[in-house]
């Protein structure tokens, strides 16, 4: 893997090649924004229902309707980010325009962090850096989830902090900050507290090997080091989670792992997403073997570690879905951000390389951006059913899940949410579980289907034991408990079963009924 080079930061930006110069840098940590600009909300999978529980979060001590249906008790969990920021943000912006800004800013963030970790190591901008880019808008940003996607920027910001401290000597000021940055970012997520160990532990054993010391010396000293980010150890162990499953569960699943490791950038062409890893997978194969290439032994370490983590950790942890798959993209993008020019006045070679990269980044840029504009006119159009839906009314909303899944991310599984968003209403799609978030059940009416998945149907026919059918839902649904149920890509069903509904409104792929009382 080569030694490291030397650090050329600072240099002058006309010394610089143009994909390391600054003003280049900063258009392409704007252009990770672009997808973002059209949807008035960002088609990400879970956002609707967390928005619905940031209006609750919001409003409950003044809404008769909203506390009807539920509680709020806050809570130091490490999940806690975006159910932060939203308070002033809101007051500033109203609700949705500032979910819509924070979202906004995560690529940003993600990608600055991304680029000064790769000035950090190699001294400057390698021309493989664009290539790591795009694993910004991976699965876990996709489906929404928000605090891990947030904690991930933070974590590669106070990793290049991290690096620049110790490059520039000053390891007593490091050890004082981040003695304050590592809760911070704890609370916004767990899994960006224990990145953020891991890379500064591992970025320390290479460090303090380069200058000469003994592995047991090494170990002892980088674990001293890092141990200034423990404190949320103690939070931990005040207040353990809560969890009515077991700790963790999925372990050691080849196949679920495999289609995780195909789908890190699924979204909505399969081809075009698989091939785009590939093409990942086969410049980071080239950089092995080619002695153009070398590899930072700070970032390939941390690579190696994260698939390790991949493999060992189980699928499920209190709850928590997809614990194992949510490192791919961040191990994908490490081990992109590692590759470096052996000679960095190859420029010839660099600028092709930069080329690939920049290409790269380029069309998946466009893809997702089409793609979010196709999802947002999708939910723009089904959303209209809340113009029909009354204040604090009780919603049921179905939607339909296929079988077999296709590739397509199905993203109009928490529109619900939005009925609490809008309407202060009750809706079906909340996550009521004391592992993720503080959001307490108090509407008992709504009996099995309260709470996230009730809102998930498959076609009739089928049963895996989560999902109920669509003539399920229909035919079990207690009236009493609800006032509308709303139709959502529902497969077909026996309409004899909302016979006793009354149809108010119907759109693409969508239809509101009315339960009369």
């Amino acid at each position: 893997m080569g030694a490291q080079v030397l650090p050329t930061i600072g240099a002058s930006g006309t010394s610089r090649p143009w994909w390391d110069r600054r003003w280049f840098l900063a258009l392409i940590v704007i252009a990770t924004m672009l997808p973002l600009v059209y949807p008035a909300i960002p088609p990400l999978v879970d956002l609707p229902g967390h928005i619905g529980r940031y209006r609750i979060e919001l409003d409950l001590a003044h809404s008769p309707s909203l506390q009807r249906f539920y509680g709020y008790e806050w809570a130091p969990i490490g999940n806690l980010g975006v159910d932060l920021l939203i308070i002033p943000l809101a007051k500033l912006f109203g609700l949705e325009p500032a979910a819509k800004l924070i979202v906004l800013a995560i690529p940003a963030l993600t990608a600055i962090g991304m680029l000064w970790v790769a000035r950090e190591v190699h001294g400057r901008i390698p021309p493989t850096a664009l290539m790591a880019l795009p694993f910004i808008y991976s699965f876990p940003f996709l489906f929404g989830f928000l605090n891990f996607s947030l904690s991930v920027a933070l974590a590669f910001l106070s990793f290049g902090l991290w690096l620049h401290l110790a490059r520039t000597g000053r390891t007593t000021l490091r050890g004082w900050l981040f003695a304050l940055i590592a809760p911070t970012i704890f609370f916004c997520h767990t899994y960006g507290w224990g990145l953020l160990g891991l890379m500064c532990f591992t970025a320390d054993v290479v460090r303090l090997r380069d200058i000469g010391r003994s592995w047991v010396a090494t170990i002892v000293q980088a674990a001293l080091n890092a141990s200034v980010m423990v404190l949320p150890v103690l939070f931990m162990a005040a207040w353990p989670v809560g969890s009515h499953g077991g700790v963790a569960s999925g372990w050691f699943d080849w196949d679920a792992k495999w289609v995780g490791v195909l789908g890190v950038l699924r979204d909505r062409w399969g081809p075009f997403d698989v091939s785009s890893l590939e093409l990942a997978a086969v410049v980071f194969g080239f950089s092995l073997l080619s002695p153009k290439l070398a590899l930072s032994r700070k970032l390939i370490l941390v690579a190696i570690l994260l698939a390790l983590l991949f493999v060992l950790l189980p699928r499920f942890i209190y709850e928590s879905a997809y614990a194992d798959e949510r490192l791919l993209p961040v191990l994908f993008a490490v081990a992109l951000l590692a590759i470096r020019l052996s000679d960095p006045s190859d420029v010839r070679f660099g600028n092709w390389v930069a080329l690939l990269a920049l290409l790269f980044f380029a069309a998946r840029l466009a893809g997702t951006t089409v793609s979010f504009a196709m999802a947002a006119n999708d939910q723009r159009a089904k959303l209209a059913a809340l113009d029909q839906i009354p204040q604090g009314a009780r919603v049921a909303s179905f939607f339909g899940l296929p079988y077999a899944e296709p590739w397509s991310l199905q993203r109009n599984s928490h529109l619900g949410g939005l009925v609490i968003a809008r309407r202060e209403g009750f809706s079906n799609d909340q996550w009521i579980t004391a592992s993720h978030n503080l959001l307490v059940l108090k509407y008992r009416e709504a009996g099995t289907f309260a709470a996230n998945p009730s809102q998930v149907v498959r076609p009739n026919g089928t049963h895996d034991g989560v999902y109920r059918t669509i003539n399920e839902a229909l035919a079990q649904l207690p009236r009493s408990g609800f006032d509308y149920v709303w139709l959502i890509d529902a497969p077909s069903f026996d309409k004899g079963l909302v016979g006793d509904l009354q149809p108010v409104w119907s759109g693409p792929g969508t239809v509101l009924y009315r339960i009369p009382h």
